[in-house]
């Protein structure tokens, strides 16, 4: 049987050699192997540098090769292992949802900015996917009813076990599309919405074509879910309430055009951890 150095040192090699046709980074190639490989032996990554010589059993070797022939063709990760971290929290995955990005905790960190310690806020969260902002937030502020809304009803069940897993009762799910699931009155509505457009080549590349495509493109404009939200806001946020909204690296422009057009005002743009314009906010102040 062969040992836990050579198994993963094969597949890094494997994982390498297609890393230009199908995996993305070849820097991930050696932690995708160890984490595919702690899966199906269900130890930890520092069991193998402590045990480099130890031999899995044809089982595990067999579940692996499994994964691997998977990985090797393109799924992602976070699919293989059925979870993935955000904001610390340890969520649940499927082709039904997106996969939560490092660059969405921005949304998370300036929601809770602009709301502070208030007590009793109610905040909205659309197209929650796997519930990853929803959760990140009621788990900062137990005080606070999120309500996440999806079309989805599979994205749905996915919030719903996270919710679970994490005793989140702060949340709140409802099937709808957009503003259509809300009812009264909001002190932010937050959206990470389907941005690329239809024709746009990433949606051929890398993870992200395993993704559901009703959660990434909304088809032939890019803009389409940022206009439809924007549109109406209004209608779901109290005075002085916050709209924030997730977008590509090159709409800021058009999204801070369509708040400015919705009538909100304080609208700007902030930079994620490398620098690109990410999260567009603005905030409504008219009376009514």
């Amino acid at each position: 049987m062969p040992i836990i150095g050579d198994v993963l040192r094969d597949a890094r090699h494997k994982l390498v050699s297609q890393t230009n046709i199908s995996t993305g980074k070849s820097s991930s190639c050696a932690l995708d192997a160890e984490l595919l490989l702690a899966e199906v032996m269900q130890v930890g990554r520092s069991f193998f540098y402590s045990n480099p010589d130890a031999e899995p059993s044809s089982a595990e070797l067999e579940d692996f090769q499994q994964l691997l022939q998977r990985r090797l063709a393109g799924e992602p990760i976070a699919y293989l292992l059925g979870r993935q971290e955000f904001w610390s929290l340890d969520l649940k995955v499927n082709a039904a949802t997106l996969i939560p990005r490092p660059e969405t905790e921005l949304l998370v960190e300036l929601t809770l900015a602009k709301l502070g310690s208030s007590k009793n806020c109610r905040v909205a969260d659309l197209g929650t996917g796997s519930g990853a902002i929803a959760l990140a937030l009621a788990s900062e502020r137990p005080g606070w009813q999120i309500t996440a809304t999806d079309i989805s009803s599979e994205a749905l069940k996915v919030a719903a076990e996270n919710r679970q897993a994490h005793y989140l009762g702060n949340v709140i799910l409802r099937q709808g599309e957009w503003l259509s699931a809300l009812q009264g009155k909001f002190h932010a509505v937050v959206s990470n919405p389907p941005y690329i457009a239809a024709a746009d080549s990433h949606l051929r590349v890398g993870d992200i074509r395993f993704e559901p495509k009703l959660a990434l493109s909304p088809g032939v404009d890019g803009l389409a879910a940022f206009r439809q939200i924007s549109l109406g806001v209004g209608e779901y946020l109290i005075t002085g309430g916050w709209l924030l909204f997730e977008h590509g690296y090159d709409q800021a422009d058009q999204v801070q055009c369509m708040l400015l057009a919705a009538g909100l005002d304080n609208v700007e743009t902030l930079q994620d951890l490398e620098g690109q314009d990410r999260v567009t906010i603005g905030q409504y102040l008219k009376n009514g």
